[in-house]
């Protein structure tokens, strides 16, 4: 661009008015809009580096399991295997002393009630979790999911597709299984 013609440098240190007069005026109104400019360009750089680090962060913070959580869904299925293979001690040792159970028929065991249950006329074919979900609240966690279940009582069949909720308590370093609680859902 030649200094001479009549239209205005986009530049910021440029002092010329359109008119060709000292433009000193015109020379801050430039400098100022040339600067917004520049830091609103400067903003536009950085932003999307700004969502890629946040983006890092929250992927990072979903993909790594808190320890209690992990611990907690060894845990789950640690209890559902000795369920489903009538380890009775192993049962036993997850179960808090004053625990609550409550099964699918609306019937409620205490810790020495659902081990003598579970060491009954009772034979468990399938058990599964589905859709484990933990949260944390300090030394208390609380497990929702599915559960399948198949298998006999008494030599009756049953297969139950429940809704679970399980509640840890961590005492003394250790969690233990507080309450636990399936549900049948309603049919449509």
């Amino acid at each position: 661009m030649n200094r001479n013609d009549n239209r205005c440098d986009p530049s910021p240190f440029h002092a010329q008015s359109r008119n060709g007069k000292d433009g000193t005026g015109v020379y801050f109104v430039q400098f100022f809009m040339a600067r917004g400019r520049y830091k609103r360009m400067r903003t536009l750089r950085f932003f999307p580096l700004m969502l890629c680090l946040l983006g890092w962060f929250a992927v990072r913070g979903l993909a790594q399991e808190k320890p209690d959580a992990a611990a907690i869904r060894v845990l789950e299925s640690k209890w559902v295997d000795a369920y489903k293979q009538r380890q009775i001690a192993s049962v036993a040792s997850l179960l808090a002393e004053d625990c609550v159970i409550t099964m699918e028929d609306g019937s409620t065991y205490g810790k020495t009630g659902f081990i003598s249950y579970n060491a009954g006329p009772l034979r468990v074919d399938v058990a599964e979790l589905g859709d484990i979900r933990i949260r944390l609240h300090e030394n208390i966690a609380v497990v929702t999911g599915t559960y399948h279940e198949r298998g006999a009582v008494g030599g009756k069949p049953y297969d139950y597709h429940d809704r679970l909720t399980d509640v840890w308590m961590k005492s003394g370093g250790r969690w233990q299984l507080i309450a636990s609680h399936y549900s049948l859902p309603a049919s449509p």
